[in-house]
């Protein structure tokens, strides 16, 4: 029994020792900061209109005076089909025309899974049928990609978003049904490449990445854990670079982005319903341009900032133009030669 507990004990020990050396070597400091790193934003028409925005304002905003030219754009299945076989595509239409116009390029979004709370979109019509669901959402995809595989602002196709992280109000992941999504995209549009997206911090994307041909990867410094309160991850640059290894090593997937690097505040609520002093505590522009240094010494070549609607948000509803003019001065640099 003494001989077994020493087993054990020893077993502990050796395994606390390597917990200790990984988190001492995710925080070794990084200095070496990536210049070249091309930096773009997600952006929400739903969003901004949940928080009262006229989002196309807010969008051509970001075009104009953010002078931002890379855009994640998702196409929500409940709005683009409100009705079996009736579709609405004019938003997604003119936020791609604008882009066009503006030589700016975009990652569009696509599947029942795509950014912005609750996550999924089903249309209501769909009912409870998994079957009909399935299928209904392979034949959204076909018209989705029929319609924009020849327009050019559009750079890469996103295929669902963050499949494999049980978060949001989601149908079960059916990793049958999610192969067959991208398969049918590669045939319908064999020339763009496709993103697959996970979790930065909660998983170790090696799924994900088997199957994307650029892995697309989300960062958050600071959340909200019910129980806990605010925390921070007590993790440094090191972290990523560790996980981007896992995934060369794993899943020979050597392209990677950073699809979503948190530019928002994670509150215990509705983020416009708290006061804005206790947004800023989270979010504030030397904390965004913080967050934007971290991801260059993470190192991938691209890195999606989120939040753009909140940051137009508190700089046309509550005079607070502190996020957007840091944005400005980010992508400002950004836009240099």
């Amino acid at each position: 029994m003494r001989r077994i507990l020493k087993i054990i004990f020893k077993s502990i020990l050796i395994l606390l020792t390597f917990l200790v050396l990984f988190f001492i070597y995710f925080n070794w400091p990084v200095g070496k900061i990536r210049e070249d790193v091309k930096m773009g934003v997600t952006f929400s028409s739903r969003y901004a209109s949940d928080i009262g925005l006229n989002w196309r304002e807010n969008y051509l905003a970001l075009l104009d005076d953010l002078k931002i030219r890379k855009i994640r754009i998702p196409v929500y299945w409940d709005l683009a089909e409100p009705e079996e076989n009736k579709f609405n595509f004019s938003d997604i239409d003119w936020q791609l025309s604008e882009a066009r116009k503006r030589n700016a390029e975009i990652i569009l979004v696509v599947g029942q899974k795509v950014p912005r709370w609750p996550e999924c979109f089903v249309p209501s019509w769909v009912g409870l049928d998994e079957t009909k669901r399935k299928e209904r959402l392979l034949d959204f995809l076909n018209v989705v990609v029929e319609r924009y595989k020849n327009n050019p602002e559009i750079k890469y196709w996103q295929v669902e978003n963050e499949p494999f992280l049980k978060f949001g109000n989601c149908p079960a992941l059916d990793k049958n049904l999610l192969d067959s999504e991208i398969l049918l995209v590669k045939k319908l549009d064999p020339e763009r490449k496709i993103i697959i997206t996970d979790s930065g911090e909660l998983s170790f994307w090696i799924q994900a990445a088997k199957r994307a041909d650029v892995f697309g990867t989300t960062m958050y410094r600071q959340i909200y854990k019910k129980g806990v309160g605010q925390f921070t991850y007590p993790i440094g640059p090191r972290f990523f670079h560790f996980k981007y290894w896992l995934i060369q090593t794993f899943a020979k997937q050597n392209q990677a982005i950073v699809v979503e690097l948190q530019g928002e505040p994670w509150l215990n609520d509705w983020t416009t319903n708290v006061p804005v002093a206790d947004q800023l505590k989270v979010m504030n522009g030397r904390q965004l341009e913080a967050n934007v240094i971290y991801a260059k010494k993470v190192a991938l070549p691209e890195v999606y900032l989120w939040g753009v609607e909140w940051w137009y948000w508190l700089k046309v509803e509550k005079n607070q133009s502190e996020l957007w003019d840091k944005a400005r001065e980010i992508f400002s640099y950004e836009n240099q030669p």
